[in-house]
């Protein structure tokens, strides 16, 4: 009988760490993190239950080094280490390593690995193991006119691709014979700088080709089954964006060639853990038997794993972990359900706009949906509210993983989804997936991998504005609606005055500009705003997740959220950010031009930190003001004497003064 580990190290970072230590969790069993000095305090290193630094920032000094994490496992008596995937996953020398050291690696055999490590040999294996593959060159000879000779062999179009590695580095499209010199120079120098390999292999190009993958398990006793497909046509750079289970269209005589090829290709290298082989399927004229073919194999737990763990009800970690202990596999091939409908889609801090470029930044609000309309929904994170998007790692927020009955419940829970999730303080791509959701082709499951490419500026235009967002911004930083919701009593009486209505001051920066508004209560949830070049009266309700602001041409309803200097209004999934001037601060400025400091809206002065005749520094605080139930320190913008200061616990009307300072002639006279 096997003994489950007691203690394993998880050898990666982000939300792959977090998914590994949550099964380990439920096991009973220990973890260990590892983090680099950017991560000192990443959710991951919070769910452990021990926590090792690795080194500095850069992932060559942190997660790539072998020799750490290897020293962290064995300091802290953990038997076995998980590498999630990415980083040191698929390395054959760290699997040496880490079996050298005595301890067990939750993956495969570095044998196994080394041998679907580089394409060209991958696919003369499965050819000898009668597995489908690509029509093509993957031979040793690398002369020009070796390789040209080939290409024109196979039939042009053709595709050149790096030997090593993937991630579409060191692919080349060729159409042209005269075009094939210049794309295999440049392919070359692609794959030497990516992987440090250029050697290249030549295949057949498909016209309208579909990736789908299927999801394979063996076990250390001879056993492999298979846990049905995946779809993981919509990419972007070669980069998988959305993936889904079943894959639409798929027959069963299809479903039984493609599984039954890959659980042959996973038999002929005797292979233990968890593993997807990849086909590139040709779909001109759908799903046919005899038109996959091996691409390659990831040795590994893949990204998009949970959409398999959804339609089969099973948890691939716990699996991980039970394999690699020495157990059989949990489930015959017959015992493996298939339920429903899945969808996972990359949720990232990029801006899709700006050609995906990363977005650094702050997470200041961050909420996923707890449950969504038509289904279920899973949301697989590294990052909380108040973490930062490092430029150091990959930029990943989230996975969102929804269940449905059917692939038409999944596409509304996804859609749903993707419109409750709330992010504020840095731009990401979930307008783009909401948009490849909604898109015609996919909807329909008419999908191949160059769909995003095809349609990239439609799925691309940025978000407009919504109508009645900017005025929303400004009501909630006025403080009014947050009274309102709190229930003070005075609120109803805010906007009246002997004379004429209060406005309560908001000011915006507009293009590099402040802009100032007013804000005025008009009583039973009507609020009016003017401003340079508007005036407009609204109404807004309160409604158990939402404002419903309603004015003429104005139908919204939208959460507001405060962040570091702005408010941002959440709306179908997208945020639009308000940057707010504090009028405390420009009151600062104003006052360097002159002897006062005034207060730029009513309130209560709570305290007064120096007196009249005292002689204070530029930047030392004078006094706080409350007002918006906030307080506000109210700081000298220069050197100076105090002449005049208010009193504590008086009230303050708008634009009266707080403080006067003695005239610089008068203060130097005190130096004498």
């Amino acid at each position: 009988m096997t003994k489950m580990f007691s203690r394993i190290l998880v050898a990666n970072r982000g939300e792959i760490a977090c998914r590994v230590i949550r099964t380990a969790q439920k096991m009973g069993i220990g973890t260990v993190a590892v983090y680099s000095d950017a991560d000192a305090h990443a959710l991951h290193v919070a769910m452990a239950d021990e926590a090792v630094n690795i080194g500095p920032a850069p992932v060559t000094d942190s997660y790539l080094r072998a020799d750490h994490i290897i020293a962290a496992a064995l300091k802290t008596g953990a038997e076995a280490i998980h590498p999630g995937y990415g980083f040191l996953s698929e390395n054959p020398g760290f699997v040496d390593a880490v079996v050298k050291a005595g301890l067990v690696f939750i993956g495969p055999s570095a044998d196994s690995i080394r041998a679907m490590g580089l394409k060209d040999a991958a696919k003369r294996l499965m050819e000898k193991a009668g597995v489908p593959v690509v029509p093509g060159y993957h031979g040793e000879a690398q002369e020009l006119v070796v390789l040209a000779s080939k290409a024109r062999e196979i039939g042009y179009p053709v595709l050149i691709k790096a030997r090593a590695g993937g991630g579409g580095k060191g692919m080349r499209k060729v159409d042209d014979p005269h075009e094939f010199a210049e794309a295999l120079g440049s392919a070359r120098r692609e794959a030497k700088s990516a992987f440090g390999d250029d050697r290249v292999l030549v295949e057949k190009y498909i016209a309208k080709p579909r990736h789908i993958e299927v999801q394979v398990f063996g076990d250390n006793h001879g056993n492999v089954v298979h846990l049905y497909e995946r779809d993981c046509s919509l990419q972007r750079r070669h980069q998988k964006v959305i993936e889904e289970a079943p894959a639409p269209g798929i027959t069963a005589e299809v479903r039984a060639a493609m599984t039954g090829a890959a659980v042959k290709a996973a038999h002929a290298i005797n292979y233990s853990g968890a593993g997807t082989i990849e086909f590139i399927v040709d779909a001109t004229e759908g799903l046919k038997p005899d038109r996959f073919w091996f691409m390659e194999m990831n040795t590994r737990l893949q990204v998009e794993h949970p959409v398999t763990e959804m339609i089969t009800g099973l948890d691939l970690v716990e699996w991980q972990l039970r394999v690699a202990a020495g157990e059989k596999l949990p489930l015959t091939q017959k015992q493996i359900p298939l339920n429903g409908h899945a969808i996972e889609a990359r949720l990232y801090a990029e801006d899709p706009a700006k050609s995906f470029l990363p977005a650094i930044g702050t997470l200041h609000h961050l909420a996923f949906p707890a449950s969504v309309r038509d289904g279920s929904v899973r949301t697989e994170t590294g990052v909380r509210a108040g973490d930062t998007i490092s430029p150091y790692y990959d930029p990943m927020i989230a996975k969102l993983v929804v269940h449905g009955a059917d692939r038409t419940a999944a596409l509304t829970a996804m859609e749903n989804a993707l419109t409750e999730t709330e992010i504020a303080g840095t731009t990401t791509n979930a307008p783009f997936l909401a948009a490849l959701i909604r898109h015609e082709g996919f909807a329909a499951g008419d999908v191949d991998t160059g769909l995003i490419d095809r349609d990239l500026v439609r799925l691309t235009v940025p978000v407009a504005v919504e109508a009645g967002a900017k005025e929303l911004a400004i009501l909630y930083a006025s403080g009014l609606l947050k009274r309102a919701v709190l229930g003070d009593p005075w609120t109803t009486l805010r906007g009246y005055s002997h004379n004429s209505t209060l406005a309560y001051p908001v000011v915006l920066e507009e293009a590099g500009h402040t802009v100032r508004y007013g804000v005025s209560v008009l009583g039973d949830e009507r609020y009016a705003i003017t401003g340079p070049e508007t005036s407009i009266e609204l109404r807004v309700r309160h409604e158990p997740a939402c404002w419903h602001l309603t004015a003429k041409g104005i139908n919204l309803r939208a959460k507001t959220v405060a962040i570091p200097n702005g408010i941002a209004v959440l709306s179908k999934g997208a945020a639009t950010t308000f940057a707010v001037a504090d009028p405390f601060l420009l009151a600062e400025a104003a006052g360097n031009a002159g002897d006062r400091l005034t207060a730029p809206m009513p309130g209560l002065v709570k305290s007064v930190r120096v007196a009249a005749g005292d002689v204070v520094k530029k930047g030392q605080i004078l006094l706080v003001l409350e007002a918006m139930k906030m307080e506000h320190s109210i700081s000298a913008p220069h050197d100076g004497k105090i002449a005049e200061i208010a009193s504590e616990g008086s009230q303050v009307k708008e634009k009266s003064s707080l403080v006067r300072f003695e005239e610089a002639a008068a203060v130097d006279s005190t130096k004498n």
